[in-house]
């Protein structure tokens, strides 16, 4: 069975706990609308939205605002430009699942799933996302 939830909130929740991601990835910028089937669902984006190409391999998309908040350059790699971005270290929430689940990326957003054993993400107040366990050990600690 699997476990639907809507809009949870991680900072009330005993079993979350907040952990820091480091990672280094490419980016593209999307010249069209259009959509990518990550990991853990269909990612829809809009013109301007960052395409991502994480290790190894696994590629998402983020909003343009989101990105530019969220992610720093590289050298040579300049702001605004395809090339290799690192995520700045902001403290995320982060809840192991113990039973499929699914979860939508903010209100109204696309609907990701996850299996057993993968990750919880809460970034903000109404906006998450799902790791699968091993991507979560290879580029998540926690705090």
């Amino acid at each position: 069975m699997t476990l639907q939830l809507d809009n949870p909130d991680l900072t009330s929740d005993p079993a979350a706990r907040r952990a820091l991601k480091d990672e280094k990835v490419a980016v593209e910028f999307a010249a069209l609308s259009g959509k990518l089937v990550s990991a853990v669902g269909v990612n829809h984006y809009a013109p301007g939205d960052a395409l991502i190409t994480g290790s190894p391999g696994d590629r998402w998309c983020v909003s343009r605002d989101r990105f530019d908040a969220k992610y720093e350059p590289v050298p040579p790699t300049v702001r605004g430009e395809a090339g290799d971005y690192r995520n700045r270290p902001v403290a995320v929430l982060a809840k192991r699942m113990n039973q499929p689940f699914t979860v939508a990326r903010m209100a109204g957003g696309d609907s990701l799933r996850g299996d057993a054993g993968d990750w919880l993400i809460q970034y903000a107040p109404g906006d998450h996302g799902i790791v699968e366990r091993t991507r979560f050990e290879r580029v998540y600690r926690l705090c």
